[in-house]
């Protein structure tokens, strides 16, 4: 249905005026739903998430909004956490710049402490790919909310290294509230 409607020609998304590319590419994004538990739901969830994240991404076009969804989907899915909390914790590390490097170093969507290649024995990867990062993220990130035996506000602190703080955590549940979360 949120397909139908992104795709329909009376409704408001045909004035951004999609062309047949993207729509071909949104068909073929949304067949491949390997982390969503059937195309429904990723329709329902990219088109939705697509038009929250515009205001942050007002450069790239929806083909690129899509294909970070689907990723961070993915990868969050995959480390047992939300995606709309990924979501959340990306606009506060690094605005959706995939570039961005921190005064500490940290790197990419998540800021990413380059030590991580070098502990986990990768030191050719990219933090600045978007796969990369995210796969590393959302993994330190559920690492931390094992070993905080599922006290988020304890693993996000961990997670930005300022354990016994709760300031970071909060600016996280803050942007989790107003931009991402479902319920």
């Amino acid at each position: 249905m949120a397909l139908t409607l992104l795709l329909s020609p009376a409704s408001s998304w045909s004035q951004q005026k999609l062309d047949e590319g993207l729509r071909i590419y949104l068909e073929e994004a949304l067949s491949s739903t390997e982390s969503f538990s059937d195309r429904f739901e990723a329709e329902v969830w990219l088109v939705d998430m697509s038009s929250r994240l515009k205001p942050f991404m007002k450069h790239q076009g929806q083909r690129q909004r899509l294909e970070l969804l689907k990723n961070i989907h993915k990868k969050a899915t995959d480390a047992k956490l939300s995606p709309e909390l990924v979501l959340a914790l990306i606009q506060t590390e690094s605005a959706f710049d995939r570039f961005a490097v921190s005064s500490a170093g940290a790197q990419g969507l998540m800021q990413v402490m380059p030590f991580w290649k070098d502990v986990i024995g990768r030191p050719q990867d990219n933090l600045t790919d978007i796969e990369t990062n995210l796969k590393y993220g959302s993994h330190i990130l559920s690492y931390y909310l094992e070993k905080e035996k599922g006290n988020l506000t304890r693993a996000l602190a961990r997670y930005n290294g300022s354990l016994g703080k709760t300031w970071y955590p909060e600016r996280v549940y803050k942007n989790w509230d107003r931009h991402w979360r479902n319920d």
